[in-house]
């Protein structure tokens, strides 16, 4: 029986030096090549079609790790993954109403 899955990679990863940027980019470029594609910023998602391709998937993600940095992997059936919830603040000017700034006074 086909059971489809659901692998999400979240990852936080430094980028002070050139070499750590370069190991970025890379583990980006391979989740990418992978199969994977990015929900938001540093968290990508796969299609998985079994356990046995999660474990497969699992391996490889293992085999191109980062040099430095957390990545947490993980597998949600696709009823769990299709319960989530994205919550965007979609109030009218929400950013400007927050912090209203300096306030200027004009004295004459």
């Amino acid at each position: 029986m086909m059971r489809i899955m659901r692998m999400l990679v979240m990852f936080d990863l430094p980028t002070g030096s050139k070499k750590e940027r370069r190991s970025y980019a890379d583990f980006r470029k391979f989740l990418i090549k992978d199969g994977y594609h990015m929900e938001q910023f540093s968290v990508y998602s796969r299609v998985l079609l079994s356990r046995d391709s999660a474990d497969a998937h699992l391996k490889r993600l293992k085999a191109n790790l980062p040099i430095a940095g957390a990545v947490t992997v993980l597998t949600l059936t696709e009823k769990q993954y299709e319960g989530r919830e994205v919550l965007v603040d979609s109030r009218p000017n929400a950013a400007q109403t927050s912090d209203p700034g300096p306030q200027l006074t004009l004295a004459f």
